[in-house]
């Protein structure tokens, strides 16, 4: 064989071996395609008795540890009451139950009614 025909010979061979290639993800796509429905199965919810809490649930603010920024996230907090809960803790030496944030200035039952469930207070 002369040069050319190599050449030739070569070309044709990679042309077929890029047909191959691309009728091969034609065929792959057509099977993967979105026309087939995608299957997706959640988990179960853990029962009450598990010990853990579902994954919807909010995860709760220890308000002997929070920093200003987080106490500030809970509803009808705000920077003056987020510096008076952390004034009153360094004062007392942290909260013994989340009913002693009402001491706080500012922070009456409306408001601890709305964080209650959000709340805890750490070892």
């Amino acid at each position: 064989m002369t040069a050319g025909k190599l050449d030739r010979f070569w070309a044709l061979i990679t042309l077929l071996l890029i047909a191959v290639i691309v009728i091969g993800g034609v065929i792959a796509w057509q099977h993967y395609s979105p026309n087939h429905p995608i299957k997706i199965t959640l988990l179960e919810e853990p029962n009450a008795t598990d010990g853990v809490s579902p994954p919807d649930q909010p995860q709760k603010i220890d308000i002997n540890r929070a920093e200003s920024w987080l106490l500030e996230a809970l509803p009808g907090i705000g920077p003056s009451k987020a510096q008076a809960i952390i004034a009153y803790r360094q004062q007392n030496e942290g909260f013994s139950h989340i009913t002693e944030i009402t001491e706080v200035a500012g922070i009456g039952q409306a408001i601890y009614d709305d964080i209650k469930d959000l709340i805890t207070v750490g070892d």
